[in-house]
């Protein structure tokens, strides 16, 4: 029980940052970091909707390339890192993501496996990592934003989740089930376990 005050903390870090960036009389925040040569501000800006407002300026924005690696689109300073996956096999049409700049080998995997096109074979392929020992496990606490839809201008989902690779009912204290008026641990005792949040 005492593993999830470090997540409550966070929730509340994020949301008085959020709200002080509205406070009359607050500091005016930091300046939007630079483009590397050659990157698209369309491109930035687009990945960058799936962050939080407060953190968008400083948030690293990187670009997938075929071969599962990236190319910075932009440097950051808060350790968050966005990117577009609109379009990549079995993504929407709009879908842009961000996370922990710790977490990027396991989204590697993860468009490794996606790119097979077939939701059954990519989650074989998850499985068999997680089983062989070779899956990349998320920073425990670290947080993923989702937003996807149809297009940019039309999201359907909005999604705030916790990982918590290995959590279970007993190590945490949160249930293992969905539930309406509260958060749970999904896929509970696996890297992929993580902390649902009703109403995103």
């Amino acid at each position: 029980m005492k593993r999830i005050i470090p997540f409550v903390l966070v929730a509340l870090v994020v949301s008085i940052a959020v709200f002080a960036q509205g406070r009359r009389g607050a500091a005016p925040p930091a300046p939007a970091l630079a483009l590397e040569p050659g990157a698209s501000q369309a491109d930035v800006d687009k990945a960058l909707i799936a962050a939080p407002p407060a953190m968008r300026d400083q948030t690293m924005v990187i670009k997938w390339k075929s071969d599962f690696t990236y190319d910075t689109l932009r440097k950051g300073t808060n350790g968050l890192v966005c990117y577009d996956r609109s379009g990549f096999p079995l993504q929407p049409a709009f879908a842009v993501q961000c996370t922990s700049a710790g977490n990027l080998p396991r989204e590697a995997q993860n468009l490794k496996a996606e790119a097979t096109g077939d939701r059954a074979k990519s989650e074989a392929m998850l499985k068999e990592m997680e089983q062989n020992g070779t899956r990349a496990k998320p920073e425990f606490g670290s947080v993923w934003y989702h937003v996807s839809g149809p297009d940019k201008d039309h999201p359907s989902a909005h999604e705030v989740t916790i990982a918590v690779p290995g959590a279970t009912q007993a190590s945490l204290g949160l249930p293992e089930q969905r539930r309406q008026n509260g958060v749970w641990i999904m896929n509970a005792g696996t890297s992929t376990a993580h902390i649902m949040i009703p109403g995103r």
